[in-house]
């Protein structure tokens, strides 16, 4: 038998707080990709751009998990940078000690992301917590007048 939890301000923020808490990103080292977009039709050629630079920086995606998990990463984080965020939407991958950063940037630094919380998936609005199932490290930040969510993906 399940039991009744309160739904209050608190118990949402603590959610919000767990899946994307606010802290920097790790380290880069290597070539970058990096592109700005203002428009979802763009994030066709974003897509292109990523499977072009990753076989440069990963030695071996033998069955393409970690392309995949990075689009999808992608796609969920600057749609939501053009939905929710402002443009243009700053898309940036780099290599770091253990993997992959991604970090997709808006121009509306006053909020941080803000995970779905007890809202029925078939409504939608459940990209970020998907995108904390499949990366590792994540979190987001403010760094001049941008607002920076970011994931790491594991590439070992």
């Amino acid at each position: 038998m399940g039991h009744h939890v309160e739904n209050s301000p608190d118990r949402n923020e603590q959610m919000q707080s767990d899946t994307w808490p606010r802290r920097p990103p790790p380290e880069t080292t290597g070539p970058r990709y990096e592109c700005e977009i203002s428009r979802a039709a763009e994030l066709r050629a974003v897509r292109a751009g990523l499977r072009r630079w990753l076989p440069g920086v990963l030695e071996d995606d033998g069955d393409g998990a970690v392309l995949d998990t990075l689009l999808l990463a992608v796609d969920e984080l600057a749609s939501n940078g053009l939905r929710h965020g402002a443009t243009p939407v700053r898309v940036q991958a780099a290599a770091t000690g253990e993997g992959l950063l991604l970090d997709v940037s808006d121009e509306d630094p006053h909020h941080g992301p803000e995970p779905a919380v007890d809202r029925d998936p078939a409504l939608g609005g459940m990209g970020l917590h998907m995108v904390a199932r499949l990366t590792g490290e994540r979190g987001w930040t403010v760094s001049g007048d941008r607002k920076h969510v970011w994931a790491c993906l594991r590439t070992h």
